[in-house]
């Protein structure tokens, strides 16, 4: 039986694992993107934010097998150790855009060589929404974030965790002047490099039509940040992040996340020949 969208979406993440030059362990996400799409050729990446992988020296991923049929084989997969890990990450050329991208080619053709084949679900272009669908969206859209919340998914079977929430501001307009917006969900560190997807399924409003027994599904951004209120009363901007350690708390998450909007992906297209 053909896998439904929601099935496909949890092979389009990979749980990012990094370990830093003091031996300390952080967590972030990332997800399958292929760049340069024609009908019968791409180039295969993993997108994440620069601060994910930020001073890492290695990196590992878990990635889940195909079976025969090209279907995911729940609970095979294989464990993936990359040396010098950041500098495999290609960042985006504008310095104030957190986000990069590994090229995976290499990797996949590595592991085919030796017969063995793992099962993604790869995110493109094509589902960026268009100027004109942007204009037609009528707000407080519901939205899906896939991702590895304080680390944390489905070990046994290698699979994410799924958030919802809502649009929190108009996703037509830029948020203080940046390709970004925000969401009104639960983002936790580890969280970093969430696609967050426009995602409705059985129907949906738009300003100009109303939906019945239809399905929507749009990638609209990528998470990075979220405002924090401080032990002294301030809010302030913070990457979310990527380590999993007892501190002192003094910083309270407001349920908001900053999102980068998915055009700024645009740019990483013919980066790579």
């Amino acid at each position: 039986m053909p896998l439904s969208l929601p099935e496909q979406l949890a092979h389009s993440t990979v749980r990012i694992e990094c370990t830093l030059s003091d031996g300390t362990i952080s967590t972030g996400t990332g997800f399958f993107y292929s760049l340069n799409k024609t009908e019968n050729t791409h180039i295969p990446v993993i997108i994440t934010n620069k601060h994910v992988v930020e001073g890492a020296q290695k990196g590992r991923f878990l990635l889940t097998l195909k079976d025969e049929h090209g279907n995911p084989k729940i609970g095979s997969y294989k464990r993936y150790e990359l040396d010098s890990f950041e500098k495999r990450w290609m960042p985006h050329p504008d310095n104030s855009v957190d986000l990069c991208m590994m090229p995976i080619g290499s990797l996949i053709n590595e592991t085919e060589k030796k017969n063995t084949l793992f099962f993604c679900t790869k995110l493109d272009q094509t589902l960026i929404p268009s100027a004109a669908e942007i204009e037609d969206m009528a707000g407080l859209e519901n939205v899906t974030m896939i991702g590895y919340p304080n680390g944390l998914w489905d070990e046994k079977n290698n699979l994410p965790i799924f958030r919802r929430g809502v649009l929190a501001t108009d996703y037509k307009y830029d948020w203080n002047g940046k390709k970004e917006f925000l969401i009104d969900a639960a983002c936790f560190p580890g969280s970093s490099g969430s696609p967050v997807m426009l995602f409705e399924m059985g129907g949906y409003i738009t300003k100009t039509k109303n939906i019945i027994g239809d399905s929507r599904f749009k990638l609209l951004g990528i998470l990075y940040a979220g405002p924090q209120h401080t032990v002294a009363g301030d809010v302030k901007v913070v990457p979310v992040p990527t380590l999993q350690k007892v501190i002192s708390v003094s910083g309270i998450p407001n349920n908001l996340g900053i999102i980068i909007k998915a055009e700024q992906l645009r740019v990483f297209e013919g980066m790579i020949t």
